[in-house]
């Protein structure tokens, strides 16, 4: 059994993608990042940088006591490991999805991120960093579209690197990107919709609600950085 420390955002669907693909057995344990539960002494046992998602598995391979693991590219190459799925075995197919996790977790995510806050969220609109960041994600967006040139998946097979960018695809509405000038994103992006065991991720928390981008100033404050006192 999985413990999942999770909220529905893109990097917590990566997680329940991944639980869901890989068959696990989970246990969803909300952290509302909203309220600031991923402050909570608790969690930061588990996730010492804060941030959600974050897992415990009770049942490790060595038998032994259970571990804990944060940050999602690390989720997901030790639950490929621990199943032996979406990660090839072979020293020349393990690097490539390597490579392309790193990407995602190095650049489309967090610049994704930060198009995303100063486009929507940041108390006043900042034209040269909204520029600044508008203009990398279109670049990292080429990147990718480049990649799924006349393949199917970003590797030769479905692996771990299509589970962590599709969740940050998924936004590209809400980012204002025109999916249309990236047609082999379209159809990469559409294809793996039609996937039950990614559905069935992608739905994972649902009933806690979806982000509105209405942020009270409690909010605000909660997911934005902020320093956890050494005595806290």
């Amino acid at each position: 059994m999985i413990d999942a420390y999770y909220w529905p955002t893109p990097n917590g669907w990566k997680i329940s993608i991944a639980l869901e693909e890989m068959g696990l057995d989970y246990n969803v344990v909300p952290v509302n990042i909203g309220k600031g539960e991923q402050f909570e002494k608790s969690f930061l046992a588990i996730s010492p940088n804060n941030r959600m998602p974050a897992i415990v598995d009770l049942d490790p391979a060595d038998g032994g006591e259970p571990i804990s693991v944060f940050e999602t590219g690390a989720i997901l190459i030790y639950l490929a490991e621990k199943t032996g799925k979406f990660l090839p075995s072979d020293v020349r197919g393990r690097s490539e999805v390597i490579e392309w996790l790193m990407w995602q977790m190095g650049g489309l995510g967090p610049m994704l991120g930060q198009n995303g806050h100063f486009k929507f969220y940041a108390p006043e609109r900042i034209p040269y960093a909204m520029e600044r960041y508008s203009t990398e994600v279109l670049r990292l967006f080429d990147v990718l579209n480049r990649r799924l040139e006349g393949r199917e998946f970003i590797c030769d097979q479905y692996s771990i690197a299509d589970m962590a960018c599709w969740p940050w695809i998924i936004t590209y509405k809400r980012q204002e990107i025109d999916l249309g000038e990236f047609p082999n994103i379209r159809r990469w992006y559409d294809g793996l919709k039609e996937r039950p065991a990614l559905r069935r991720g992608y739905m994972v928390g649902r009933e806690f609600g979806k982000p509105t981008g209405n942020w009270s100033e409690e909010t605000r404050k909660n997911l934005t950085a902020q320093r956890v006192p050494e005595n806290d």
